[in-house]
């Protein structure tokens, strides 16, 4: 079978959520199944990191889809060509775009519908494009996976979609992150913050991941509270991002807020790992990754208790209210004075964490794409 894939997120040194889910998934699959032909469709030069077995051909696919006119030209007017000449048998979408001009069976990846909760948060020409084609995507697709339960129910209450035509495949995360030693935690946390402890946040600087109430939050706690205990921002300026950078410049206690930009997984996974909790107060989730690495390593965590963040952190992490920077502060000191508590979050993650695996995940992937094809007939 030829099985074409959309790999445009698979970019050296940018892997976020979506790429990082279409990363691992396709590491898995691709090795596992030796007997099919896969295409990667890029939409600009590739690295070769992301050719992970001799069964991938690599095809650059123009123009660059980085704008909604371009997705649009990509989508229905290349793809449809490519799919064509290189005779797919099913097309995998992993971005929750596909092509409405085809006929080849779609498994369509949706993560959330986050522009769709939260529409302000997002660039006009982009939010018009996705909330006008993402239900019809949806509906066109031959089966959908999504990283949760939560995400299942939203598409398919938001869209009219059937739920058994949809299957829950849930992210999982890098094996770098593990639980580090006492004297590999000290080592991260004298290179970062003079060797205090710190909470961290990890992801992308945009409103949906709230950081405007963590930093008030993280105010609030250092007022109560006299620590030296940081806080260590990992992410990079994605878009609207300029209220962050002014209270980033004006706050109180500014000196003990650490931005340290975009990390590669190697040297995220220690800032991760040496950390006394991940402060994970995001408006909106289809999965939130970055609590399942915190938890992968054994460091508890404070989630938002909206979407899909307690379906990830179960047992092992505190809830907050992240319209609340009170709340989320509360919980901060929470973590921060009671060990017993902590420890016993601790004690939770590795039970938790059993259940999101990206072998399992490329396992029900797998299963999606084959239901597809049997689906098609």
């Amino acid at each position: 079978m030829r099985i074409a894939v959309n790999t445009r997120l698979l970019l050296k040194g940018k892997l976020e959520g979506i790429g990082w889910f279409t990363y691992q998934t396709l590491e898995h699959i691709v090795r596992q199944h030796p007997e099919h032909e896969f295409y990667f469709f890029f939409d600009r030069a590739y690295d070769e990191q992301f050719i992970f077995a001799p069964n991938v051909k690599p095809v650059v696919v123009h123009p660059q889809a980085r704008h909604p006119i371009l997705f649009w030209l990509w989508f229905e007017w290349s793809m449809p060509v490519m799919l064509r000449k290189y005779k797919i048998d099913l097309f995998l979408s992993t971005d929750g775009y596909l092509s409405l001009s085809t006929k080849v069976p779609t498994c369509l990846v949706i993560h959330d519908l986050a522009f769709e909760h939260y529409p302000e948060h997002y660039v006009f020409t982009h939010r018009l494009y996705w909330r006008h084609y993402s239900p019809l995507f949806a509906r066109k697709a031959t089966r959908i996976a999504t990283v949760s339960t939560f995400s299942k129910n939203d598409i398919s209450k938001r869209y009219g979609i059937d739920p058994s035509g949809i299957d829950v495949v849930y992210n999982g995360a890098h094996s770098e992150y593990v639980p580090l030693s006492i004297d590999e935690r000290q080592a991260v946390k004298d290179k970062y913050t003079d060797g205090c402890e710190y909470f961290v946040f990890a992801g992308a600087i945009h409103p949906r991941k709230n950081i405007l109430n963590l930093l008030k939050a993280f105010v609030i706690f250092k007022k109560r509270q006299k620590t030296n205990m940081k806080l260590v921002i990992v992410g990079r300026p994605a878009w609207k991002y300029e209220e962050v950078e002014e209270m980033r410049l004006t706050m109180p206690f500014k000196d003990e807020v650490k931005w340290v930009g975009y990390m590669n997984v190697d040297e995220l996974s220690k800032v991760m790992g040496a950390a006394y909790a991940l402060v994970y107060a995001s408006l909106f989730e289809g999965f939130g990754i970055p609590i399942l690495e915190a938890l992968q390593c054994n460091v508890p965590a404070i989630v938002a208790n909206t979407s899909s963040m307690p379906e990830v952190a179960g047992d092992a992490a505190l809830l907050v209210d992240p319209a609340d920077p009170d709340d989320i502060a509360a919980k901060m000191h929470l973590m921060y004075k009671d060990e017993v508590l902590r420890a016993r979050l601790i004690a939770k993650a590795p039970e938790q964490v059993q259940k999101f695996t990206w072998q399992g995940a490329a396992d029900r992937l797998w299963n999606c794409m084959m239901q597809c094809v049997d689906k098609q007939g």
